[in-house]
C-alpha cells in the first residue's frame, strides 16, 4: 500500500509559481507511476500530469504543457509538480495519485491510491 500527503499549495498571484510535493510512504513507491490531478469547485477531477516509475516518461494535459513540470525523487519517496506562469483557471485542489501499471489515459479509475489534496488558489 502507498500512502501520500501533498503539500505546497497556497494563494499566489497570476504569473507566479508554486511547487507541490507529494510525500509517499511504503517501500514500493519507486515501482509506481505517479500522477497529479486537480478538481475545481463544481467540476470533475481532471488529469494534470503523470510520470513513470523511472521518470523516463512524462505526460501532461494540454492545458498545462509548457508551464508545469512533474518530477520525482525515488530516494525521498516524493513526487513534485512545478507550476509556472499560473493562471486563475489553475485554481483547484491538487491530488497526487499512484498507479501500479503505467497508463497515460488520464482516467481516475486507473489509479490505485490517492492523497488528500492541497488547495491552490491563483488570484488575477
Amino acid at each position: 500500500q502507498v500512502r501520500m500527503v501533498e503539500s505546497g499549495g497556497g494563494l499566489v498571484q497570476a504569473g507566479n509559481s508554486l511547487r507541490l510535493s507529494c510525500a509517499a510512504s511504503g517501500r514500493t513507491f519507486s515501482s509506481y507511476a505517479m500522477g497529479w490531478f486537480r478538481q475545481a469547485p463544481g467540476k470533475e477531477r481532471g488529469f494534470v500530469a503523470l510520470i513513470s516509475w523511472s521518470a523516463g516518461r512524462t505526460y501532461y494535459a494540454d492545458s498545462v504543457k509548457g508551464r508545469f513540470t512533474i518530477s520525482r525523487d525515488n530516494a525521498k519517496n516524493t513526487v513534485y509538480l512545478q507550476m509556472n506562469s499560473l493562471k486563475p483557471e489553475d485554481t483547484a485542489v491538487y491530488y497526487c495519485a499512484a498507479q501500479r501499471v503505467l497508463n497515460p489515459n488520464g482516467r481516475i479509475y486507473d489509479y490505485d491510491y490517492w492523497g488528500q489534496g492541497t488547495q491552490v488558489t491563483v488570484s488575477s
